[in-house]
């Protein structure tokens, strides 16, 4: 039985002298969608951070075998790592479809870029119809499927999502998270997702951990964390 494709031994993380991970360990299967809950503040963002390189770690990170912890940003995106940031990030004067081939900057086969581009507007039509639009005028829901669909573009192993219903309606949310859940099925691209609304985040994932003080205090399935009289308490707002 092979290994699993994202594995993560006691990972260490913060910013200066604050250390916000302390000692994170968690596997994720090829090709799940793995949930991490917990409060604001627990180190859900840094963890992502860390994945990406963009803060300094201790601790293993070892991505379908191999070793990343410690490389840059761009080398970790050349190994198939695409970050959605909470916030979105997308270029607002940039139009839709400059910003989503900003996604595939590290990818020099043209032919194929400009095929995935219609992979991507056959996940998000809406973007298909604003693409030579500025970004900038796009809806909140609408900015975070260009988000999504410009990590696509990098043709992705691994999608770390930062909070993705961050600022959305509930009927805009269940949609994203319907597409995010059919992109998971289609690609088979291993999910990584930061979550507010527990409730979503477990319907789509297989596994989920929930993060405290930069620690793991739950893991397991997501059927196992959904009926974890803690989760339910702090996140599920039910009684069990």
């Amino acid at each position: 039985m092979s290994g699993p494709f994202l594995d993560l031994t006691d990972l260490h993380a913060g910013y200066g002298a604050a250390r916000v991970l302390q000692g994170v360990s968690l596997a994720v299967r090829r090709g799940d969608v793995c949930a991490i809950l917990g409060p604001n503040g627990a180190g859900k963002t840094t963890l992502l951070r860390a994945l990406s390189g963009m803060v300094r770690t201790t601790g293993a990170i070892r991505l379908d075998g191999a070793d990343i912890a410690g490389r840059s940003p761009e080398a970790i995106a050349r190994r198939g790592v695409a970050h959605v940031p909470e916030g979105r990030g997308t270029f607002g004067p940039l139009t839709v479809e400059e910003n989503l081939r900003l996604g595939a900057f590290t990818r020099r086969d043209r032919r194929a870029v400009n095929a995935d581009l219609e992979r991507v507007y056959g996940f998000f039509p809406a973007l298909r119809d604003k693409r030579r639009e500025p970004a900038g005028g796009l809806s909140g829901g609408q900015q975070q499927m260009l988000a999504i669909g410009r990590a696509l573009m990098l043709r992705p192993r691994l999608l770390l999502l930062d909070e993705p219903s961050l600022g959305l309606s509930p009927l805009v949310t269940q949609e994203l998270f319907r597409l995010i859940a059919t992109i998971n099925e289609q690609e088979r691209i291993t999910v990584l997702v930061v979550e507010q609304n527990a409730h979503l985040a477990l319907e789509i994932s297989s596994h989920a951990h929930v993060l405290e003080t930069g620690r793991i205090v739950v893991s397991g399935t997501a059927a196992e964390v959904r009926r974890d009289e803690q989760v339910v308490r702090s996140y599920l707002g039910y009684r069990v």
